[in-house]
């Protein structure tokens, strides 16, 4: 009997990281055989008030715990890794493949969460290779900001696949390896069928800068600066964190190290051989003032103005030690993330403020992002020349340049395919094509300690408090008459100031009295939700109309 056409295609079904930056998880699915590639999570937007992150909706993989094959970790950044604590157990605990330094990461950051059940971890490295089901994964290196970052050569029925993970080319690495271009080129010669690549800075003309050319540049810095060094930067970025250490100890300058996950960060690269530095330059924070300033470097986190990061409370003046002085020199190595800016530029106002200097990427090449430029991510096609493309990791913008790019090399444009989250997406050898249906894929918000308990209309209402403020009212009603008993009390918060309001408060409840008289009076049994609903939509009407506003109205109904 002739096997049905559908049960050999293989699905391509991206959870999270196509058209955003962040949140990657894809899901390669071949005969109801699941392989998962990355669980990271990403962070919220401006709007999206008391969200902590969000995370990938996993519902698709419901019921389908015992077809999960394994879960491959590109790299230890936590839009890679990030969700793995709050979707592990929902998957059922399957095992997870990482390289050295993630694999510690990903252990490390569990240890922040005891209820989780204990994790199956497997470590690879370049070079090696697993057989998962139907899938064979060879592991090769790619230069990122991070050491240990590992693209993906996949052997599956329909044809090879390589998935490049988050790559840069750099001929001139600082402490790391040098792009292996002979690695690459023996796996395009084996022919790859499907060649999915990271899209982040595609719309980027020209080649990403040399750590090289960073190190230069920072040492230019530190050869000019005679007072304290506090330099900022994300706490996964060892190699930058490697040099500013370096340059410190060149320039004779204890380094204190501040933020909760650069110190976690650092001695775990420490302890594995990836950061390597004398004993004695490191000092604890107390003891700073025990140097001359010359001598005193302070590397921390805070470089995207995050609230509760170290450079952020050192600016604010909320840190117990440290504190900006005048002859400081602030060093801001890393680029922002879309929607920081203007956050960035409230921590740079300030910093300057208080009489320090700031040197960021925008005055000079002090920051280099790990993710590829237009030329090199055309040379990534040329070496792989596959017959289908897919671009991943990035905005729509993102995706649909890489999209041109991956045309203007060669590949014809029936066979490149520009998908969004939750698309499915299936692969033949012979055909590339999006289906029809799609699974969820919408944010799974984490707030606190609720996963998934914060939807839109729990945002909505938090804008709606944020901008207008809340207006509750209690009314007391006769449950035999239905009318009003004594007067209204009316309490409110962010709307109005109540002393200086009192001829809307009187109007207000006239208006609720005379609501509730002709709704609850004419009803045997009273329908509360009926009448709560009639109280806030008209006084909500009623307030808009006198002060153009609209507050949250919550009205609480006691009956008597």
């Amino acid at each position: 009997m002739k096997k049905s056409k559908t049960k050999s295609d293989l699905r391509i079904i991206p959870l999270g990281g196509l058209g955003e930056v962040g949140r990657n998880m894809m899901l390669l699915e071949h005969k109801r055989k699941i392989l998962i590639i990355d669980m990271g999570l990403a962070f919220p937007e401006e709007d999206m008030l008391g969200v902590d992150y969000f995370i990938p909706d996993t519902s698709y993989l419901e019921k389908k715990e015992k077809d999960i094959l394994g879960v491959i970790i590109t790299h230890g950044h936590y839009d890679h890794l990030g969700a793995i604590p709050y979707l592990i157990k929902k998957l059922g605990n399957p095992r997870i493949f990482a390289s050295e330094l993630t694999q510690a990461i990903i252990l490390r950051r569990q240890g922040e969460f005891p209820d989780v059940p204990k994790l199956k971890t497997t470590q690879v490295k370049n070079g090696s290779s697993i057989s998962l089901g139907p899938f064979k994964i060879e592991f090769f290196r790619q230069n990122h900001n991070i050491p240990d970052n590992l693209g993906l050569f996949i052997k599956s029925p329909v044809g090879n696949i390589v998935h490049t993970s988050d790559f840069k080319f750099d001929s001139h690495p600082v402490y790391d390896p040098p792009t292996d271009f002979n690695k690459l080129r023996t796996i395009g010669q084996k022919g790859v069928l499907l060649l999915m690549s990271d899209s982040t800075r595609a719309e980027k003309k020209g080649h990403s800068l040399s750590e090289k050319q960073i190190m230069g540049n920072l040492e230019e810095v530190f050869k000019k600066t005679s007072g304290r060094i506090i330099a900022a930067t994300f706490s996964s970025l060892i190699n930058r964190i490697h040099q500013i250490i370096t340059l410190s100890k060149k320039y004779q300058r204890k380094v204190a190290i501040e933020g909760y996950s650069m110190k976690t960060n650092v001695k775990i690269a420490r302890r594995l051989g990836y950061l390597k530095f004398t004993k004695g330059i490191l000092i604890e924070t107390k003891k700073v003032k025990d140097y001359p300033d010359s001598k005193i470097t302070i590397l921390c986190t805070g470089s995207q103005g995050e609230e509760e990061a170290a450079l952020v409370r050192i600016t604010n003046k909320d840190h117990k030690i440290i504190k900006i002085k005048k002859g400081d020199t602030v060093i801001l190595s890393s680029s922002a993330i879309p929607g920081n800016e203007k956050v960035i530029q409230n921590l740079k106002d300030n910093i300057l403020r208080q009489g320090a200097k700031i040197f960021h990427y925008q005055m000079m090449d002090i920051h280099a992002g790990g993710h590829a430029k237009q030329e090199e991510l055309k040379q990534m096609i040329k070496i792989m020349r596959p017959r289908f493309f897919i671009p991943i990791h990035g905005q729509y913008s993102m995706l649909l340049e890489h999209a041109r790019l991956a045309k203007s090399t060669g590949v014809p444009e029936k066979n490149v395919i520009v998908a969004e989250n939750g698309q499915i997406i299936k692969v033949t050898p012979n055909k590339i094509s999006v289906s029809g249906k799609e699974v969820p894929s919408s944010y799974v918000m984490v707030d606190g300690l609720g996963v998934g308990d914060v939807r839109e209309i729990v945002l909505r209402d938090r804008k709606i408090l944020s901008k207008d403020g809340m207006f509750v009212i209690i009314v007391a009603i006769n449950h035999q008459t239905g009318k009003v008993k004594g007067s209204p009390d009316i309490m409110s918060r962010g709307f109005v100031y109540l002393r200086e309001s009192k001829g809307l408060l009187a109007q207000t409840r006239k208006k609720v009295v005379e609501i509730v008289n002709k709704t609850a009076g004419a009803q045997r049994p009273i329908n509360m939700v009926h009448l709560r609903n009639s109280i806030r939509n008209k006084i909500g009407k009623f307030l808009f109309t006198k002060t153009q506003r609209r507050p949250m109205v919550l009205p609480v109904i006691i009956k008597v």
